[in-house]
């Protein structure tokens, strides 16, 4: 991972993530029963009762489904299984695969009328409703399989009841859309499915934290599920061709459609989501932004009477072809560009087509394998939303040996008078820049110092050292071992998976929280990194899971301020390599490089990983790329809403100056030089303040009821 330092738009940028994977050619390479890795790994899991594969867009979920679901129809007893996909578009991934020609036991194989995703009539209740109909049939059928959207599965559980469902395979594709929220329907019904535990569920994801930080699954549930896990670092270091994904953010000024050319290659081949018109982005005029689009891309030729694509001759010479799915004004049109998108016969052709524009279509489930660059302008609310479009440019293709993600941002300039809205913006991108870094990570296995060389890793040449600074790696899974003093080990099974799995939901919800982006990146003088990490990441974690022990929540704590520090502490340590022109790191061995220096420098233990801003990279690369005016701007508009200690916090820093107390034997001094303890002390008086007032206040109420 490195920061970019050039910037096509101005001198303004933010963080950018860049991996460089080895292309062992693992994640796309098939066993003797046609499966690649993540299919092997989730098939070894058949038999459980509940499933979540968590794994990225273009790992294959939607085969691995159907070899499970073939494996529970022929030999678990199961009678039907029913496939639940988000939108109608997405059905065609479950179309008829000759699975066993690839060997395979079973093929799989859905009858037209129980693909219901085929059926004419959009998604809206009455049309959803009509075909509960079909549902009902199905379900007294003999036949296997059926496809039908989460709004129609809905419907059907609503009319025919959750038993009607029973002994038969239920798979949720796309889960994220699921929440344990009770107004949301499927995730309700969902929970009612395993009180009554008739149905085996298989929930598959590519993106398992919801853009709007709501769970997916509520604890109690989600332990009842065995999760596989295929990390992004596994499928791209996997691929045979993909060699390097970079993800960038630029500022730009003035209209987007000025600044768009210096991000948009025209020899890339490009999908651009034009802004939400009430985006501030926006234009306000959809039709005429794609058009400026196509006038910075060159001279309009006219449209393909066969495809419906716009033909536009670019500076080079070359003609382009580009495919507008904004215009909806006609419906004939739009069905004919997205039928010429589909069409099969053009799969393997990478020049059907060089450009797409968009709005609301082209996200997740899109397939176009051939996409170099996907370029997003305004800011994204749903981080979700954020993966599934990267999703689209790490599809692995012959010779697409690079992809990129760019997120035009308007600046927030130093006299602009929506400061605020434009810092909300810049905060969003940053938070879901360091998501990506988290995400593309290699996972780690955190143990304390001591613990023994774990199995399956390998240490390097002198192997495991007793007391040394040992880093083992996994080749195989992508996973780093590191040794951490004084680390806190989970105690419950429960405590231990969300360690093992879990790590980048607790982060994600750290850095939706804008309070600590604020602080950590903007008001570093009066942060103090331990109000970050052990304040405000011990209440996530607190609110996350509050069934679990105060030591299960402190190793959870631990744990994810752990992966997230010392991810940014590597990119830290190769950014300084790389400004003193000592880096050496090479290719995919470049992260793990960084962790070395980092840990290699000194004896990692937990108060040292505390005592670090989880944001300092981040600020590293702002301070150099930003305008020193609009930072010290930004800076003081956040100093500002400087507040006093809330009583929540103050009874944290009460809780954690005890802990001082029983290591030191002595409670922290308000007039330390040391900052925390400092603190510490600070929130013990505030403590004694909210106690004293809340007394008050109760015997005023019983003096006047006396």
């Amino acid at each position: 991972m490195s920061e970019k330092t050039s910037n096509p738009t101005n001198t303004y940028t933010i963080p950018s993530v860049s991996i460089t994977t080895a292309r062992s050619g693992a994640s796309s390479k098939a066993n003797v029963l046609g499966m690649r890795a993540m299919q092997e790994r989730a098939y070894a899991k058949r038999g459980e009762q509940y499933l979540l594969i968590k794994s990225p867009p273009a790992s294959g979920k939607s085969r691995a489904l159907m070899f499970i679901a073939l494996d529970k129809l022929n030999n678990q007893g199961l009678q039907q299984a029913i496939i639940v996909v988000p939108e109608r578009s997405i059905g065609g991934s479950f179309t008829d695969e000759p699975l066993s020609q690839q060997g395979f036991y079973w093929d799989w194989q859905v009858a037209p009328q129980w693909n219901l995703c085929n059926a004419p009539g959009v998604d809206e209740p009455r049309v959803a409703k009509s075909k509960v109909e079909t549902v009902r049939k199905f379900l007294e059928s003999d036949d296997k399989v059926l496809v039908c959207t989460h709004a129609t599965f809905r419907f059907a559980v609503e009319e025919l009841g959750i038993q009607a469902f029973d002994n038969r395979l239920i798979a949720i594709d796309e889960f994220h859309h699921v929440s344990s929220n009770p107004d949301n329907k499927l995730g309700s019904q969902l929970g009612s499915f395993m009180v009554r535990d008739k149905v085996h569920l298989v929930a598959m994801t590519g993106s398992y934290f919801r853009g709007d930080s709501e769970a997916v699954l509520g604890p109690a549930d989600e332990a009842r599920f065995e999760t596989i896990t295929y990390t992004y670092y596994e499928q791209l270091n996997g691929y045979r061709w993909l060699k390097s994904l970079d993800i960038g953010y630029f500022f730009y000024t003035g209209p987007y459609v000025n600044a768009i050319a210096k991000v948009l290659d025209p020899a890339l081949k490009t999908i651009v989501h034009i802004p939400n018109v009430n985006a501030r982005e926006s234009l306000k005029n959809k039709e005429r932004e794609v058009n400026e689009i196509m006038h910075g891309l060159g001279e309009w030729k006219g449209v393909d009477p066969a495809t419906g694509f716009h033909l536009v001759l670019a500076h080079d010479g070359r003609t382009l072809k580009v495919a507008d799915l904004v215009d909806d004004s006609d419906a004939a049109k739009r069905s004919k560009v997205l039928s010429a998108l589909k069409d099969p016969a053009q799969k393997d052709n990478r020049d059907s087509v060089d450009v797409i524009i968009a709005l609301g279509m082209a996200k997740e489930g899109f397939d176009w394998i051939w996409c170099e660059h996907a370029l997003t302008i305004g800011y994204r609310s749903s981080l979700t939303e954020i993966v599934q479009i990267i999703g689209r440019a790490t599809r692995d293709a012959d010779g697409k040996e690079r992809a990129r993600f760019t997120n035009l941002i308007a600046e927030p300039a130093a006299e602009q008078s929506a400061v605020a809205e434009a810092v909300n913006d810049m905060l969003k991108a940053i938070s879901a820049s360091l998501l990506m870094e988290q995400v593309l990570a290699p996972r780690y296995e955190f143990t304390p110092k001591n613990a023994g060389p774990k199995d399956g890793f390998d240490y390097g040449d002198d192997g495991y050292k007793e007391g040394g600074h040992n880093i083992g790696v996994n080749q195989e899974t992508g996973q780093y071992h590191v040794e951490i003093n004084g680390l806190i080990t989970p105690q419950t099974p429960e405590a231990t998976r969300i360690c093992k799995e879990d790590l980048n939901e607790v982060v994600t919800s750290f850095l939706q929280e804008k309070t600590v982006l604020e602080r950590g990146l903007f008001d570093k003088e009066n942060t103090l990194p331990e109000e970050l990490t052990q304040l405000r990441m011990g209440k996530i974690v607190r609110e996350r899971y509050p069934d679990l022990s105060d030591v299960d929540q402190e190793a959870i704590r631990q744990h994810a301020v752990a992966a997230m520090n010392i991810t940014q502490q590597a990119k830290l340590a190769l950014a300084h390599a790389d400004a003193s022109g000592s880096g050496t790191a090479q290719g995919n061995t470049a992260l793990l490089d960084g962790v070395r220096k980092f840990v290699n420098v000194r004896d990692l233990d937990i108060d040292l990983i505390d005592r670090i801003n989880p944001f300092d990279a981040a600020y590293a690369v702002l301070a150099k790329a930003m305008d020193e005016k609009s930072l010290r701007q930004v800076q003081a508009s956040i100093a500002a809403k400087k507040v006093s200690i809330p009583e929540d916090e103050a009874r944290e820093l009460a809780k954690r100056a005890l802990q001082f107390k029983n290591e030191r034997g002595r409670l922290p001094n308000i007039n330390s030089a040391d900052a925390w303890e400092k603190r510490m002390a600070e929130g013990v008086a505030a403590l004694a303040r909210y106690r004293a007032q809340a007394k008050a206040a109760q015997v005023h109420g019983e003096s006047r009821n006396g």
